[in-house]
């Protein structure tokens, strides 16, 4: 029994080559879309997170020095400090402390972004196998 392949002429098996090869890079194309996609919304993740960490930030240092300064330099006047030296402690304490949170939010942010996370590790793997079907065909 003869295969079917070898009795097409040689035009129709280039025109279903190049059939296929169209149709698989229209199919890559549209994985690679979809996957980028996925990481975008992935790095949105850690963008929204690093911006809510912005906005507590800000918002405690307004509040913090506020409200905390004032009750640590009451404590710093009655441990005998003058009250110019009291209200610099204390205002620098509070700005330090409320800085160290803020950082340690954006960093947990910025590592969201980071890192092997943004490959498009499906779409490669995708492409090496096609790729090597494309060489067992030919």
């Amino acid at each position: 029994m003869s295969n079917p392949v070898e009795n097409r002429p040689l035009s129709e098996l280039l025109t279903g080559l190049v059939g296929d090869v169209s149709g698989l890079f229209r199919k890559e194309i549209n994985l690679a879309k979809a996957e980028a996609s996925e990481k975008i919304s992935k790095a949105m993740t850690g963008v929204e997170m690093m911006a809510a960490g912005l906005v507590f930030a800000i918002g405690a240092i307004g509040v913090l020095l506020a409200a905390v300064v004032s009750g640590l330099s009451a404590l710093l006047l009655s441990m005998g400090f003058a009250e110019r030296n009291a209200d610099a402690i204390a205002a620098v304490v509070v700005g330090l402390v409320v800085a160290v949170i803020g950082w340690g939010m954006i960093s947990r942010g910025l590592a969201v972004l980071k890192g092997s996370s943004m490959n498009l590790d499906r779409t490669t793997h995708s492409l090496q196998r096609d790729v090597q079907v494309l060489k067992e065909r030919t």
